[in-house]
């Protein structure tokens, strides 16, 4: 049915039969019969946004041997500062998914950002331990809504057969920009010092601020650039609802003290979700092991410190960003082509978590290329794994998008929380990192278990 078709559709009968109403202007030049854009720029500043995300919260683990040099920090306490961003993070997940669901991710991102960017920069003033853990927590609290916010903007801008490709675009945000900036932060805290690192991302990410707010709207019907064909082809299949600026089209559920304490209880019981949280938590186990001690392993296990091992840590990042991209690709075009959700979105996490466990073959070779080789393996793996996002967006009822997302990160982020201090004290016990590798192999075994037999269908739970 054509747009006007539609329009004249709903028209009383007892009206005269209107003209079509005009359309909301189209960008110059463009044809009302083709398809625009604009969400392919939305999907960009997503891209980016996620990029800075992440490499706020990486940069710690890049220069964190010059750190341990100059403040003094264990291992252990080391440990306790990757993962002190993790605490606050998942703490915040679930009230970061009501900001999102009450006032829309277009204004509370853009908050966001410049909070957090504000925790980057003070990083640059760290005399010890105390300061520099109370920057973490606080980088921790305010990148707390990012995903949330994310995965909202990408289920309003996309129809679902394009969803899984959005959610790996944006999410291989956070590889492309460790793999770019790796050999580039090493080499200006090995030229300058690790404290300009810290202010000179700060900085990006309050001025990135702007950018976002001026192309970011919540939903497509309130862009002006957006024309009527795109947003046809955006309400294909099944839109979610994206909460005003304003919160003016909340649910009667979001002003209920109650209704939180039900949609959790809900979730709760439901077994796919728990499949989900559960596979996210071993998704989030590799990528926070090389978030955070991976730099310290290349530099201290085989030897490879910034100035020499800059290109050689970038590359894991740079094969997970091929990952991610073709776990994506790869889930969209089983779904255009009729194959189940329940295969098309499930076949490349198992895939991928399945074959992250190879990250415990770096302890059986002593050449520093083999190791590379495996690591980029194993990354690129947990690439194909990491568009997980988009089961929340398909599995979780409508109104629970933005709690169910803070969920998922919670179940992520304990990882976080758990893997950094585990590993920090089997380094400090044994002086090496075979046991760390072992652990992280075994629990994305289970992951891939997780998704393969608790997560029984991909479809909506009704609610």
């Amino acid at each position: 049915m054509s747009i006007s078709q539609g329009q004249a559709a709903k028209t009383p009968p007892s009206s005269p039969a209107p003209s079509a109403p005009e359309p909301r202007p189209a960008p110059s030049g463009a044809r009302k019969s083709r398809v625009g854009r604009y969400r392919f720029a939305i999907l960009a500043v997503l891209f980016v946004s996620t990029a800075i995300n992440y490499l706020d919260r990486s940069v710690l683990s890049i220069v964190a041997p010059d750190i341990s040099r100059d403040l003094g920090i264990s291992p252990e306490m080391m440990g306790w500062l990757f993962s002190g961003f993790a605490w606050t993070y998942a703490l915040a997940q679930i009230p970061g998914g009501r900001l999102v669901d009450r006032f829309g991710p277009r204004v509370v991102y853009a908050c966001a950002l410049v909070a957090w960017s504000a925790m980057t920069a003070l990083g640059s003033l760290a005399k010890g331990f105390g300061f520099l853990f109370g920057t973490r927590l606080g980088l921790g609290l305010f990148e707390a809504p990012a995903f949330p916010c994310n995965g909202r903007i990408a289920a309003s801008w996309f129809p679902r057969g394009e969803r899984g490709r959005a959610v790996a675009v944006y999410t291989s945000g956070q590889f492309i920009g460790l793999g770019v900036a790796f050999p580039l932060i090493a080499w200006m805290a090995a030229a300058l010092g690790w404290r300009h690192v810290f202010w000179v991302l700060g900085g990006v990410g309050i001025a990135w601020a702007l950018i976002w707010m001026k192309v970011i709207r919540n939903r497509p019907a309130e862009h002006a650039k957006v024309g009527e064909p795109e947003l046809e082809h955006i309400l294909q299949g099944e839109p979610a609802r994206s909460a005003d600026e304003g919160g003016e089209i909340t649910t009667a559920a979001a002003d209920d003290k109650g209704a939180f304490k039900r949609d959790m209880k809900f979730l709760l019981r439901q077994r796919r979700i728990w499949g989900v949280f559960l596979g996210q938590f071993a998704i989030a186990s590799t990528l926070y092991f090389f978030l955070t001690w991976f730099p310290t392993y290349l530099a201290n296990e085989r030897g490879l410190t910034l100035d020499k091992g800059g290109l050689s840590g970038a590359l894991p990042f740079v094969a997970a960003l091929v990952g991610v991209l073709c776990g994506g690709s790869w889930s969209d075009w089983m779904v255009k082509r009729g194959i189940s959700a329940n295969i098309a979105r499930k076949a490349p996490i198992v895939t991928g978590l399945g074959l992250a466990g190879v990250i415990v073959a770096a302890n059986y070779v002593t050449s520093n290329a083999a190791m590379i080789a495996i690591m980029c393996v194993a990354f690129f793996a947990n690439g194909l794994a990491s568009f997980s996002w988009v089961l929340v967006t398909e599995i979780a009822p409508e109104r629970m998008l933005g709690v169910a997302g803070g969920c998922f990160n919670v179940f992520g982020n304990l990882a976080g929380i758990v893997v950094p201090v585990v590993i920090g004290y089997l380094v400090g016990g044994s002086g090496s990192f075979t046991l760390p590798l072992m652990l992280i192999a075994g629990i994305t075994v289970g992951g891939a278990l997780s998704f393969l037999f608790l997560v029984d269908k991909v479809e909506r739970i009704e609610a």
